[in-house]
């Protein structure tokens, strides 16, 4: 091989090599960035403050479904003004029994939401999260484990993704996020 075929080979594996070193790092770096709630300035909004009233300092009922919601994602706390903490993500067992567990500590029938109520908690006119989130503050703007199994698939089930409000299955030793829900009694 001539010394100029030489030249151009090394040029190409280090212009390869950088190559691959800048789409690793705009990966990380895309990864890594947050994002902030973006929505429709025309909207209408799908979850107005005015359907929800505060049950506890920590929880809100949502007058439209009767549905008790914790107002921070598990794993983090509900601190008067916001949701303080890391959301902390769950296996679908553990999910399960999280909610068994919560429902166990203060008797008030606490557990993990069907595909079609987590859906009620979703804003449409809203992505990054897709909550309203001046009552959800702190909502990672991701997906969110429903107690909905698969129909087709055992070891799958649904979420529903606060990034843009879709739903969508998922295999159930993924680690998602998770909140709990129960229904209202008037206590």
């Amino acid at each position: 091989m001539n010394t100029q075929m030489k030249d151009k080979t090394r040029i190409n594996k280090v212009l390869s090599s950088m190559q691959t070193l800048l789409i690793a790092t705009l990966l990380t770096s895309t990864s890594m960035a947050t994002f902030a709630q973006e929505c429709l300035s025309d909207g209408l909004e799908t979850t107005p403050n005015d359907n929800f009233e505060a049950v506890t300092t920590s929880s809100l009922l949502d007058t439209t479904t009767d549905l008790v919601w914790r107002r921070c994602a598990e794993g983090q706390t509900w601190n008067g003004s916001t949701c303080s903490g890391e959301a902390v993500k769950y296996t679908w067992q553990q999910a399960l029994k999280l909610a068994h567990e919560a429902s166990n500590e203060d008797l008030l029938g606490w557990r993990l939401p069907n595909v079609k109520e987590l859906a009620t908690l979703t804003e449409r006119d809203c992505v990054r999260p897709a909550i309203n989130s001046s009552l959800f503050p702190s909502t990672p703007p991701d997906d969110f484990w429903t107690s909905t199994p698969s129909a087709d698939d055992p070891d799958r089930a649904w979420v529903v993704a606060f990034f843009n409000a879709s739903h969508s299955i998922k295999e159930k030793n993924r680690f998602i996020y998770v909140r709990l829900v129960r229904t209202f009694t008037n206590e």
